[in-house]
């Protein structure tokens, strides 16, 4: 009796200590646990730290040029030895506006290496103008009447922007096809927003990606909706689903215009 109670003794200390051995393990791996859930927070919070000072880089760079121009299609040395009076003397032709003052440049050139008179695909213009209310007039003749016409060249002057802005603009436009597709109006603004509106439900959208989830819902909510709506014998007016309701109309609606944005200029 006496030795049955010693080894039931012995192994209840046995159990005991491997206990407090789990305990001191699971106790270390909470430990750890809380060390990596700590450095992770950390590195998502320097990873948010990044993408604001990139975007405040990137909104800096685009203010910068503001007053830029870029003109694209004009021939190789067809403004001869004077960049800034060939300029002066070819926008007022162009955009037929009379400026008062007269242009004036800060600067001006074409950008990349040199290329033959004979290039099919000549460098573009970069300039800077001195006056900011005359760069918006030739960006809003530009949008309005370009491309322009020069020695039979198609002649396109665009707002010059940060690298980071035209692939944000560049992922926009590849969405244009599914934007058709879904019968979704929308509008393009400078510098890179997107603003799309169905049925008088209207978002802006400042990252493509974003667009991008946002139509893969709702083109799967409009499936569904036509699913439904199919199953059933008498099929009335289809209200739709989501953020934008289907219109079972063909929408008479262009594709896209560019427009300024007045929130960028501010």
């Amino acid at each position: 009796m006496d030795a049955s109670i010693t080894s039931l003794t012995l192994e209840t200390k046995s159990m005991r200590a491997e206990i407090a051995s789990f305990q001191s393990r699971v106790t270390g791996l909470e430990q750890r646990i809380g060390l990596v859930e700590a450095q992770t927070t950390v590195s998502q919070d320097r990873d948010q730290d990044r993408l604001s000072l990139r975007s405040k880089l990137t909104d800096m760079e685009d203010r910068s040029r503001r007053d830029n121009i870029c003109l694209q299609g004009i021939r190789e040395n067809e403004e001869g030895a004077d960049m800034q009076a060939f300029l002066s003397s070819a926008l007022p032709k162009l955009t037929s506006l009379d400026f008062d003052p007269l242009i004036e440049f800060q600067w001006a050139h074409r950008v990349g290496p040199k290329r033959s008179s004979n290039s099919l695909t000549p460098r573009p213009i970069i300039a800077c103008l001195l006056r900011h209310n005359q760069t918006r007039q030739i960006l809003q003749a530009a949008r309005n009447h370009g491309p322009f016409r020069m020695v039979q060249h198609d002649i396109g002057i665009t707002a010059d922007y940060s690298k980071e802005t035209n692939d944000r603009k560049k992922a926009f436009l590849a969405l244009q096809p599914r934007l058709c597709q879904l019968e979704i109006k929308y509008s393009l603004f400078d510098p890179a927003r997107m603003w799309v509106t169905k049925n008088g439900v209207s978002k802006d959208f400042y990252n493509p990606e974003e667009l991008q989830l946002f139509l893969d819902s709702f083109q799967s909510q409009s499936m569904d909706s036509t699913s439904t709506n199919g199953s059933q014998d008498n099929v009335g007016d289809n209200e739709g689903t989501g953020n934008f309701p289907q219109d079972r109309k063909k929408l008479s609606w262009p594709c896209v215009t560019l427009k300024p944005d007045k929130k960028a200029e501010t």
